[in-house]
């Protein structure tokens, strides 16, 4: 299919972005990136220019999906990945679904992932509390093998699924490792999880064995979970044992087995299984509805965590990386397989601002960090409260900051280089749970533009497609991905006949995955996302993707928050509206909602200016961050609360019910 060019795009072509960071030369020639394309390409320069760089990336991006199997291949050679079996055939079938991926393969992610230097640090855990803990990787191992081993006492078999509700502690790390060593399947809730949410999930999947926590800090304060991990595990009737992790006290209940009583037996290494076999279950949002159970296997993981975390990320043995996140967050799996190069992590249970707004800088300095992964939430709050984290702090090791959640304003990337370094790599992404990766990703040996995300990933034939499923180039588009990728879903728990799977991924563009966003790709790799495509706004025929309404809200003074829905149309007919949480409520609201008018039509369009503008006293985002467009979007047009969200999947629901207060029937009388 021939791409739509950006000549016959007028107003909605894309103006592209500052460029704002490019790699040295040395840098581009010591990244593990370039070693690879070197193998593989030939005739690449050994100390390419930013423009060489350039186009040995686009070269090996083609080479890697022109064959997908065979770049797979290369993969599981160059990381000399331990394995039993053969590679041959890597894939089997293209039609999505229905391929497999190597066969005849044999492996174990907790295998690859405690392999390496014995004595060097792999693993630091600290939380808000001051608990400061280091691993080697002598100790890590120890600790999997005896857990894995007390995970077979208790009767745990090779598909078993193993539940865990637990704090991003170091435990947690432990035995997830411990259950893929025996082939069991591992899936996990964070405790700041209501029962009903977690019960929501782990109901779907029968797990043999709870794990979970006594409680956890959050901002200085404690919550006790002893009550609510007693409520779940009387809802899953699948149970034959509840393993106890102490964390704020000691001693156990005694329907439960502590978990120093369990790793008393001699360890036993990890086993291998077939590539496909079932590593972990993640959950989608779950805002609106059940959360889909994500089923995805040892072999794929494993082999796009390589790919991801070395190619793209740069990280190896030297390298210590801090993501912060939850457990209940796709980004503590990827944090976790960092381990699969030898790296070192660090887990953090807390907040990121807890007694000071620079926590997450100071662990940064203190615990010597080369690789932070941040939302991009965290750092817009950064630069809106002024914060240089590089006049503060030691941050000569820092050497990328990954930005994800969300799409990161253009100003944001500016912040990044004037205020925390002007030669860190700023690593934007947009992946998804589904993945457990990214399919618009960063390099190390690419220039930064702002807003742009740098490439698309190797190995993943991504595309932006319009409604006919033509290519378009830049002007938004749906994501979509043309071949298999490994890490694809193995399928959707309890899914028997693959009929929801389909239904959620390959029904708008069949045999082609449709992953949800709304972008624009370029020529050269680069990327925008405009926001989940079903929550795109429609203006008189133009699709407006609601990044671009934010992107402009964050540099307005005097807006601390915002929402932006599409309610054209019956039964609401609200048409763009605009929900603005202010800094100062006793302020000038009408003289800001002019201020923001003004700017979304200077900096925007007059498309993006809204119908309507209401100011609100708070607006409800996911446990992880993430604006709640679709389930607001549904509840202001008449759908009722228990039908348009999942209440549990909210961190505040209140400010859900004053929305339906304010808002539902309209308020006369708006700004």
């Amino acid at each position: 299919m021939d791409p739509i060019g950006s000549d016959v795009l007028g107003e909605r072509t894309a103006a592209r972005g500052d460029l704002v960071w490019s790699p040295s030369s040395e840098r581009i020639a010591s990244s593990p990136l370039h070693r690879f394309a070197t193998s593989v390409l030939g005739g690449v320069p050994e100390r390419p220019t930013a423009d060489e760089a350039e186009a040995e990336y686009d070269a090996l991006w083609r080479w890697s999906v022109e064959d997908v199997g065979r770049f797979w291949t290369r993969i599981v050679d160059w990381f000399d990945v331990p394995c039993s079996g053969s590679p041959a055939p890597a894939l089997v079938g293209s039609e999505m679904p229905g391929f497999r991926w190597f066969p005849e393969l044999r492996l174990n992610y907790a295998e690859l992932c405690l392999r390496g230097d014995p004595d060097r640090v792999c693993l630091v855990g600290v939380n808000e509390a001051g608990r400061r803990e280091a691993f080697t990787r002598r100790d890590l191992s120890e600790r999997v093998g005896r857990a894995a081993a007390g995970l077979r006492s208790l009767g745990v078999q090779p598909g078993d699924r193993v539940a865990a509700y637990l704090p991003n502690m170091p435990e947690a790390v432990v035995l997830l490792l411990a259950a893929a060593s025996i082939g069991a399947i591992w899936s996990c809730c964070p405790p700041e999880f209501g029962p009903d949410a977690v019960v929501d999930r782990f109901v779907q999947i029968q797990p043999k064995v709870l794990i979970a926590a006594d409680g956890y800090t959050y901002r200085g304060k404690v919550f006790d979970r002893r009550a609510v991990v007693e409520r779940i595990r009387s809802a899953l009737p699948s149970l034959v044992a509840t393993l106890w992790v102490e964390n704020l006290t000691t001693g156990h209940p005694a329907w439960a087995v502590a978990l120093s009583d369990l790793e008393v037996e001699p360890p036993i290494g990890p086993a291998r299984v077939p590539f496909e076999h079932p590593l972990w279950i993640l959950y989608s949002s779950g805002t609106t509805g059940a959360p889909k159970p994500i089923v995805h296997g040892h072999g794929g993981i494993a082999l796009e965590q390589l790919k991801a975390h070395s190619l793209h990320a740069g990280i190896g043995p030297t390298t210590r990386f801090f993501q912060n996140t939850s457990i209940g967050w796709t980004m503590w799996n990827i944090l976790v397989s960092a381990l699969a190069l030898d790296a070192s992590i660090v887990t953090y249970d807390g907040a990121p601002d807890h007694g000071r707004p620079d926590v997450l800088w100071a662990l940064t300095e203190e615990l010597e960090v080369t690789d932070l992964g941040v939302g991009a939430a965290f750092l817009a709050n950064c630069m809106a409260t002024g914060q240089r984290p590089a006049e503060e702090h030691g941050l000569a090791r820092l050497r990328s900051v990954g930005s994800t959640g969300a799409a990161l304003p253009p100003e944001g990337y500016r912040w990044v280089y004037a205020a925390v370094g002007p030669d860190v790599h700023l690593r934007c992404n947009s992946g998804g749970t589904e993945l457990c990766s990214g399919l618009l990703g960063s390099a190390p040996i690419l220039p930064v533009r702002t807003g742009e995300l740098q490439c698309r990933p190797l190995g993943v034939d991504v595309a932006a497609w319009d409604e006919a499923g033509h290519e378009v180039l830049a002007r938004p588009g749906e994501l979509v991905v043309s071949q298999p990728m490994p890490s694809m879903p193995l399928r959707l728990w309890g899914d028997t006949d693959g009929s929801r799977y389909r239904e959620s991924y390959f029904s708008t563009y069949p045999g082609t995955w449709r992953h949800g966003d709304w972008v624009t790709m370029y020529e050269d790799g680069y990327s925008l996302v405009h926001g989940r495509s079903d929550a795109t706004l429609n203006r008189d025929g133009v699709r407006i993707g609601t990044s671009e309404v934010y992107r402009v809200l964050e540099q307005v003074e005097g807006v601390r928050d915002s929402l932006v829905v599409d309610l054209s149309g019956p039964p609401a007919d609200l048409g763009l509206l605009l929900l603005l949480v202010p800094v100062r409520p006793d302020g000038d609201l009408d003289a800001l909602a002019e201020v923001v008018r003004r700017e979304l039509r200077a900096k925007a369009s007059p498309r993006h200016v809204p119908d309507r503008i209401e100011w609100v006293g708070g607006l409800p985002r996911t446990l992880n961050g993430k604006r709640l467009e679709v389930p607001v979007k549904r509840l202001l047009g008449g759908t009722p609360l228990h039908d348009a969200v999942n209440i549990e999947a909210v961190d505040d629901p209140r400010l859900l019910t004053d929305l339906v207060s304010q808002l539902r029937p309209p308020a006369a009388g708006g700004t």
